[in-house]
């Protein structure tokens, strides 16, 4: 998804947030995305690998994939703070890979956190097409290869975000949860359509409703 320059007032005057795309960006994927009726419920969703339990999208932070960052002998997890966090300090003799502290712009809220591992709740990673509905919107007949990739896509999927707000959203589509600020909104709508298109994924008729009348207030 390319960025826009975000110096332009959007409708109602907001501001939206750096790394926000144009309305043409935004609606250009809208043009390119599938919309489907409504959210199926397929069942057979088990994102547990515990005893019994069925790993549909394998094993949390996985490096074991062929996606970006993959094999590079980083967790997913430190993959996604090393890239979005900014004044990063890792742990020594790790090779750059276990991040211990750094500070997060929380792209849903705005909210300046400080990170450190001893604290590393307050940040959590956000699948933003969430794992449940891509599993219910078509990934439940992929490959598990393919499902694995798309749980650790460090490149279009994941997003470092506070607790509270990875909680509030849980798999949430954009017709049930929006981030809390308008101002980012727009690059919301844009993360969650490169993911829809990139994957081949629907948005649901009301997902596509919310998704256009974003569309409208982006500059």
């Amino acid at each position: 998804m390319l960025a826009a320059g975000c110096g332009e007032l959007g409708v109602g005057g907001v501001r939206p947030a750096p790394g926000s795309p144009t309305r043409a960006q935004v609606e250009e994927l809208l043009d390119r995305v599938r919309v489907v009726a409504e959210r199926t419920r397929p069942g057979g969703y088990q994102r547990g690998c515990g005893s019994g339990e069925a790993c549909v999208f394998g094993p949390a932070w996985s490096d074991d994939h062929d996606g970006p960052d993959g094999h590079d002998g980083c967790d997913t997890r430190n993959d996604v703070l090393a890239a979005q966090l900014t004044e990063v300090r890792f742990r020594p003799g790790t090779r750059d890979c276990v991040v211990v502290a750094g500070v997060l712009i929380d792209p849903y809220t705005g909210e300046r956190v400080e990170f450190t591992k001893e604290q590393a709740r307050r940040v959590q990673i956000d699948h933003v097409y969430p794992l449940a509905a891509a599993w219910d919107l078509g990934a439940s007949a992929w490959a598990p290869d393919r499902r694995v990739r798309f749980a650790n896509d460090t490149a279009t999927n994941l997003l470092a975000t506070t607790a509270a707000a990875n909680q509030a959203k849980r798999d949430a589509t954009p017709a049930g949860w929006l981030p809390p600020r308008a101002e980012n909104h727009c690059f919301y709508a844009g993360k969650y359509l490169t993911v829809a298109v990139t994957y081949d994924l629907p948005v649901t008729a009301a997902d596509n409703a919310v998704l256009h009348d974003i569309a409208r207030t982006c500059p």
